[in-house]
């Protein structure tokens, strides 16, 4: 039971519409489904990673994540003003200037690295995982349980998102994809706005 719920949580936390999101619906199109996938495992991989440390009980490690959390989403915050500028500014058919990794595995450490990039994720992991009835002193093996369904249910949503933006790319002429790219970089712009605004509270 404990994994079908952090199934369905991974699943709806990596649905929700945010930077990421945008910034690897953006890749799937420009990019085709395989950049997109792999940079949603970037995401995946980060989700299960901050909800191990929340269901592990690694207070040493979130409380240095956390007590350093301005400064890591400062850097986070700068990276998606640079991602968005470059989204905002790139056309398509063109290299110059464009948001496209260098290679795939370029692509799953810069969506790893901004991921990581907001600490206080780790304060969200604990409160969902208690109401998911993953009590404070449970062992070991339902905590890898719970997270193990949170990991693959983010990635269930980016094979879903991979596969659903890559079949739309051969259908998307210039100018559509023109549109794509604007609203992406304002969209990833606005989420570096607020997230510089939540930094500054």
């Amino acid at each position: 039971m404990l994994f079908l719920k952090g199934l369905a949580f991974g699943f709806v936390l990596a649905a929700t519409v945010g930077p990421m999101w945008v910034l690897c619906f953006r890749r799937t199109v420009a990019y085709g489904a395989l950049t997109g996938f792999v940079s949603g495992m970037g995401i995946a991989v980060a989700d299960g990673l901050y909800g191990a440390v929340a269901a592990f009980g690694l207070t040493a490690v979130s409380g240095l994540l956390l007590q350093h959390s301005f400064w890591i989403g400062l850097v986070g915050g700068a990276f998606l003003v640079t991602l968005g500028t470059k989204t905002l500014l790139s056309k398509p058919g063109t290299s110059g200037g464009t948001a496209k990794p260098a290679s795939l595995a370029q692509a799953f450490l810069s969506t790893l690295a901004l991921t990581l990039a907001n600490p206080p994720t780790i304060l969200a992991f604990a409160a969902i995982f208690v109401g998911l009835g993953l009590s404070a002193n449970a062992d070991y093996a339902l905590a890898a349980t719970i997270v193990a369904g949170v990991f693959l249910g983010s990635a269930a949503w980016w094979v879903v998102l991979a596969a659903g933006a890559g079949a739309l790319r051969g259908r998307l002429g210039p100018r559509l994809l023109r549109a794509i790219s604007i609203l992406s970089g304002l969209t990833i712009l606005g989420f570096a706005a607020w997230q510089f605004a939540q930094l500054l509270r």
